[in-house]
């Protein structure tokens, strides 16, 4: 015969059967410990023939991880584990870029005076020493996370095999045409003395001195205005290009102007004079002399403080958006001042030197850094008389990404991807129509970006990256030797050696004897290009260095994952060398997220003392905290995290984990397989509970589909904490713990527990993967067809447990239970009652959508209620709710409390079990 037991003793022997504490921190090493020695990961592989494929864009080896990167890879683990449990192929191979200025700069700041003295390869082995060191560190961070992959295959882009592949593409680009060498204005870092490319540039702002500068016109252009007089007026923040100035450029549609003033006949576009004489506080001003741009075309001026003829030249650049509508022209300081001056063939100066300092060519502003001599040549053109104003303007202006220091415009020699002129353009944004883009404004950010795009600078002077494998014949002035022969020697030796070659080796020796004679070479002088290639041609060849050469993956991958800076990098270079190379795209679709930022918003850094790192989060909460996070915030725009919203995050595990833990407390003693119960044979609030899960089903599959994991969360928690934990799962806790063993009331609500159960633990399983391993672990056996829920494979939709009638139905008995409760809870304020099963409730119904509820058996509203008597009428001191035409009073409720139900009844009708109910005296009996 049963003992007799309560709900405390009941709940206790749940508490002691089923030990399920959260402690993340300390058990997650010990999941991580048991996925490694079981080889998860790899059993999960080569199960299935449909391919997934996410290719990971490689972080820098550089750095401790902050949240963006674990914010990064947690997305990218949620859909791997989905992917698999849907029966996907889906390999994850993690990467790291390695080569690079900032990995040099740190290496040759740690090693001083020292680096003087050392050769090229004696600094690249501490480079490479430097850059594996932080990959082994960020990889065991990444590891902690939770994320799962081949950790001990990942891509690295300075291996052999990799930089070959590399090199492979390169020869591909060449051949096709896009490759050039040129001079040209490109952005320059004076404090890393290298070029750079237009994804390695951000924008701060500065402080600049904004001048006004009359340039006299010569005799042509006075003839053409038919004045004896006359200057045009230029507007620059950057005087010290001014030596280098070579034209104006007007637009050729403009209205100008000459207008008579104190300081003489001064050109300038109509539409913008009056502006800017307020600016250079010239009150009296008239208008003498109306042209077209046009008509000024290929007259000259004379140059403020050089003795220098400058030209006038038509330019489609000139806006009217600031200054005068007469543009400043420096071919060797501008892009857009470039291309016209090849338009007129005025030639190229740039008179600065690697370090920003001017050259011979700036006469006698020679050794001046080019922002210090700002002022030298201010003075300068007021001594001439050609100064109309000079003020400070603060504005945004490029700076190098790495080194946070002001860049400049300089004309050098460098290696160029051809954009700009040719089809890559066009073909880049034709293939760009067939890719997804999540969020769909992505698609907008990368086209614009390419659409304005220049020609991207691939070289770099400096020794720690990938060099450009072109030599030249100094017998030939220079001429360039690109042989694809001698490319594949050079991809032959680097694939064997790695680009150390290239370094320790001559060019006689890396072309080699036979081919130096096949091609004329044998005595000629003969150099190798000392510049590197721009890292983003290393990880934008990924897919090819990566997808193509490993026999579990394939291009073009189904994903490519990153923060949305990406779209001006990462994307953006992959896609160029993709097309460039073979024509195609190298993703199916991209998909961007925000950054991570403070409660406030702001931007985390060390200044502001905001900075929060995964590893501290980790050992405060557990990687699952952090994973929960990741998927709860809106990635596609920037989010926040900080204490308090962890400690939030922390609440909602809770709810989820509670769940799980209360199902598996209640299911010890069932075999679904002999004791479930069919759903034809079920009683309706379970019938209505299996609804709710497969609507979850559906939604949870849609969400994960769709990369909406914000709105997974919602719906996993609303699932969890309100229609099960606060609603059914309170509700059969009496079926649970008072009804008989095997009885079918207590089967029927344990076949649907399982059913949730089974569900929930893989629904959860890609975002919360210890909880969901530690779930799977304490399930029955005969429930867990796998050694790992990461093996698992999802639930089968069962759409005939979808109801609509009964949705609706149940939806307006909680309703009601919620006005209920309402009037409970006061009651228990007032101390009237304790528990809700102390109450007795009164309902009046006069409303015809809820009519029903007087049919139901008494005994079980009671029980959906969870209070011991329910009445039906309407009596004194009942209370309006707030649906229209229902009524609510409570009161205690009548009889004794059963010791064991605590359910309120006539006691000691059954004279062996004087204190318990007639239903606990017959389930004790059976």
């Amino acid at each position: 015969m049963e003992e007799k037991k309560d709900y405390a003793a009941t709940l206790n022997l749940l508490k002691t059967s089923f030990k399920m504490k959260a402690s993340l921190p300390n058990k997650e090493p010990l999941l991580l410990r048991d996925w490694q020695k079981k080889k998860i990961y790899e059993k999960t592989l080569g199960r299935f023939g449909k391919k997934f494929i996410l290719h990971d864009g490689p972080p820098y080896a550089n750095g401790d991880l902050h949240v963006g990167h674990a914010e990064n890879k947690i997305l990218k683990d949620i859909i791997m584990r989905y992917k698999r449990l849907r029966g996907y192929d889906a390999p994850y191979v993690p990467g790291w870029d390695t080569h690079g200025l900032p990995i040099e700069l740190k290496v040759t700041e740690a090693l001083g005076d020292k680096v003087k003295t050392m050769s090229p390869i004696e600094i690249r082995k501490e480079c490479r020493k430097y850059a594996l060191k932080w990959v082994e560190k960020q990889k065991a961070e990444f590891i902690r996370l939770g994320i799962m992959g081949e950790w001990e295959n990942p891509y690295i882009t300075l291996i052999p095999e990799y930089e070959a592949e590399e090199l492979r593409v390169f020869k591909e680009i060449y051949n096709n045409g896009y490759i050039y060498k040129g001079l040209k204005p490109v952005y320059w870092s004076p404090s890393t003395e290298t070029a750079l490319a237009e994804a390695e540039i951000e924008y701060q702002d500065v402080v600049s001195p904004s001048i006004y500068v009359k340039m006299d016109g010569e005799q042509d252009l006075k003839d053409k205005l038919g004045l004896d007089e006359a200057a045009i007026v230029i507007w620059t923040t950057t005087p010290w290009t001014l030596p280098a100035n070579l034209g104006i450029s007007l637009h050729a549609e403009f209205d100008y102007g000459v207008y008579k003033t104190e300081k003489g006949n001064l050109l300038l576009a109509k539409e913008l004079a009056e502006t800017a004489f307020k600016e250079m506080e010239i009150e009296n001003y008239e208008l003498i002399k109306e042209v077209k741009g046009a008509e000024l075309d290929n007259t000259h001026y004379k140059h403020p403080f050089i003795d220098r003829t400058g030209l006038v030249m038509l330019g489609d650049h000139v806006t009217l958006e600031a200054g005068t509508g007469a543009v400043h022209t420096a071919p060797g300081h501008g892009v857009d001042d470039y291309l016209v001056g090849q338009k007129y063939n005025i030639g190229i100066l740039s008179p600065i030197d690697d370090k920003g300092h001017f050259t011979k060519a700036g006469g006698k502003y020679e050794g001046m850094f080019y922002k210090k001599a700002n002022k030298f040549i201010s003075e300068d053109i007021k001594a001439s008389g050609h100064l109309l104003m000079e003020k400070e303007l603060k504005h945004s202006y490029p700076h190098d990404w790495r080194s946070k220091k002001p860049v400049i415009y300089r004309a050098t020699e460098q290696w160029f991807i051809r954009v700009e002129e040719g089809d890559l353009r066009e073909k880049a944004l034709t293939v760009l129509k067939d890719v997804n883009f999540i969020p769909a404004i992505g698609r907008n950010r990368i086209t614009s970006m390419i659409e304005g795009r220049p020609d991207w600078t691939i070289s770099r002077q400096r020794i720690w990256g990938v060099p450009i494998p072109i030599f030249y014949n100094d017998d030939k002035d220079g001429e360039i030797i690109f042989q694809n022969d001698i490319m594949d020697r050079i991809v032959e030796l680097v694939e064997k050696d790695g680009t150390d070659v290239w370094f320790k080796m001559s060019a006689e020796e890396l072309i080699g004897d036979e081919l130096l004679e096949k091609h004329n070479l044998k005595g000629a002088k003969l150099r190798k290009e000392r510049s590197i290639m721009d890292v983003w041609i290393d990880s934008g060849t990924s897919h090819r260095a990566v997808l193509s050469t490993r026999k579990n993956l394939q291009r073009p991958a189904d994903l490519y994952l990153e923060g949305s800076d990406q779209h001006r990098g990462w994307f953006q270079s992959s896609l160029l060398t993709s097309v460039a190379s073979t024509g195609d795209a190298p993703y199916k679709s991209i998909l961007t997220h925000g950054f991570a930022n403070d409660a406030q918003g702001r931007k985390m850094s060390k200044s502001l003392g905001n900075q929060m790192f995964p590893s501290e989060i980790i050992n405060q909460y557990g990687a699952d905290i952090l994973r929960l996070w990741v998927a709860s915030v809106d990635y596609r725009e920037d989010v926040r995290i900080s204490d308090n919203i962890l400690k939030q995050v922390s609440d909602s595990y809770r709810r989820i984990r509670n769940t799980a833990r209360f199902i598996l407390g209640n299911i010890s003693d069932f075999d679904y397989k002999n004791d479930k119960v069919s759903f034809e044979d079920m009683y309706e609030v379970d019938k209505w509970a299996l609804n709710k899960l497969e609507r979850l089903k559906n939604k949870v599959e849609e969400y994960y589909e769709k990369y909406e994991f914000y709105n997974l969360f919602n719906e996993i928690q609303y699932f969890c904490g309100i229609e099960m934990s606060a609603f059914y799962l309170d509700i059969i806790k009496d079926r649970l713990y008072v009804e008989k063993t095997d009885s079918k009331l207590r089967r029927s609500a344990q076949t649907v527990m399982v059913e949730i159960l089974e569900f929930l633990v893989r629904a959860i399983a890609p975002v919360l993967s210890f909880t969901a391993e530690e779930i799977w672990e304490k399930m029955p056996e005969t429930l867990r067809e796998e050694e790992s829920v990461h093996l698992a494979q999802w639930v089968a939709a069962k759409p005939e447990y979808l109801d609509n009638a009964l949705d609706e139905k149940w939806s307006k008995i909680m309703d009601l239970r919620k006005e209920v409760y309402r009037e409970v809870e006061k009651v228990r304020q007032e101390k009237t009652v304790g528990l809700s099963l102390d109450a007795k409730v009164e309902l009046f119904i006069d409303n015809k959508d809820f009519e029903f509820i007087k049919d139901i058996n008494i005994n079980d509203l009671q029980d959906y209620f969870i209070v011991s008597q329910i009445h039906f009428g309407e009596t004194d001191g009942m209370a309006d709710t707030e649906i229209s035409g229902i009524k609510v009073k409570v009161t205690k409720a009548d009889g004794e409390k059963c010791e064991r139900c605590w359910k309120y009844d006539e006691l000691g009708t059954d004279p062996e079990y004087p204190d318990v109910c007639p239903r606990c005296a017959k389930v004790l009996h059976s």
